[in-house]
C-alpha cells in the first residue's frame, strides 16, 4: 500500500523509457490508485494510440470511467474494443457487465457478470456480481456470491468495500 512511493518510483522508470507500453500502463494504474485520474486517463490514451491493440488499456480506461459513473457510452465502446482483442477474457467481460450495470441494463449486467464469473471465481468479480443480484432483489444469491468472493480472497478491497457500502454481512 505504498502507492505514492510507487508511482513516484514508476514515473522514474518511465522518463527513461517513454515509449514502454508496459510501464506506462502500470504506471496509469498507480497514477489511479493515488487520484491522479487525469495523468492516468493521458497515460492510457497514449498506450492506445502508440499500441491500438493493447485491450488492457482499453479495459482499464473503461473500466475506470463505468467505476465513476462517467462517460458510460464511451466506457462501454472502449471496453466492447478491449474484447474485440481478447475475446472472452472474463475481467473484459466483468467490467462490460458492470458498465451494463452502470448504464441501468441489469438483465444483461447480470448475463454477463455471471458469465465472467463462471468461467473466472474472482472476488472482484464477485463483487460485482453480487452488488447487481443485491440490487435487483436477489440477496440470498448476492450473499452466496460474496461469501464465495470472500473464500477466493477476503482482503479484496473492491469486495470489502461493497459489502461495506451496501451494508451487507455474507
Amino acid at each position: 500500500n505504498q502507492n505514492e512511493e510507487a508511482f513516484q518510483l514508476q514515473g522514474k522508470a518511465l522518463n527513461e523509457s517513454p515509449e514502454d507500453n508496459d510501464l506506462a500502463y502500470d504506471q496509469a494504474m498507480l497514477a489511479e490508485k493515488t487520484g491522479r485520474l487525469d495523468v492516468m486517463e493521458k497515460l492510457l490514451r497514449q498506450v492506445i494510440a502508440r499500441q491500438p491493440d493493447y485491450h488492457h488499456a482499453y479495459n482499464a480506461l473503461g473500466y475506470s470511467l463505468a467505476e465513476r459513473g462517467l462517460r458510460l457510452e464511451e466506457a462501454k465502446g472502449l471496453i466492447a474494443k478491449a474484447l474485440e482483442y481478447a475475446p472472452g477474457d472474463p475481467f473484459i467481460t466483468d467490467s462490460l457487465g458492470w458498465v451494463e450495470f452502470r448504464l441501468g441494463n441489469n438483465a444483461q449486467a447480470l448475463q454477463l457478470l455471471s458469465a465472467a464469473f463462471e468461467k473466472r471465481p474472482d472476488a472482484e468479480i464477485a463483487a460485482h456480481l453480487g452488488e447487481v443480484l443485491w440490487s435487483t432483489g436477489d440477496r440470498t444469491r448476492a450473499l452466496s456470491i460474496w461469501r464465495e468472493g470472500l473464500r477466493l480472497n477476503p482482503d479484496n478491497e473492491t469486495l470489502k468495500g461493497t459489502l461495506k457500502r451496501l451494508g451487507a454481512r455474507p
